[in-house]
């Protein structure tokens, strides 16, 4: 079998897409099958509800993984006891001292030494920056 050859001229410039407008919206094969459907869904809902009613487990489930969403546990606000004026150290010391007593969920514990680490990288860039602007004043720099 013989191919065609590729000429060395492209049918468009470099750096110019060839097809500039891109795929137009709702050509899809899923978007043509929610459009085909979209008319039926209340009716296939009300038909799931009577099986569901009926005792279909599958019909069951099929609804309240679709219709209602997953609950995602909420941890009430909670407040830790830090030393004021301690170092960032003694303030992640307090975190954990309350997560392993109990005082703090773990997930908020980890929030919360996360935000002590964050909280230590900007102090520290921030002194980094006043030892920088002190040594540039002494060494005449503006």
């Amino acid at each position: 079998m013989s191919e065609p050859k590729r000429t060395k001229a492209a049918p468009w410039k470099p750096g110019q897409s060839g097809n500039p407008a891109g795929r137009p919206r709702g050509t899809s094969k899923a978007q043509a099958m929610r459009d085909a459907i979209a008319q039926d869904v209340p009716a296939i809902v009300a038909v799931l509800v009577q099986q569901a009613k009926a005792g279909d487990v599958q019909a069951a489930r099929v609804l309240l993984e679709r219709a209602l969403p997953a609950l995602k546990p909420q941890e009430l606000p909670q407040a830790v006891p830090l030393p004021e004026g301690g170092t960032l150290a003694a303030q992640g010391a307090a975190i954990l001292a309350a997560a392993g007593a109990g005082e703090l969920a773990p997930a908020q514990a980890a929030a919360l030494l996360g935000a002590v680490g964050t909280l230590a990288k900007i102090v520290e860039t921030c002194e980094l920056e006043q030892r920088i602007a002190a040594l540039e004043a002494q060494h005449g720099r503006a």
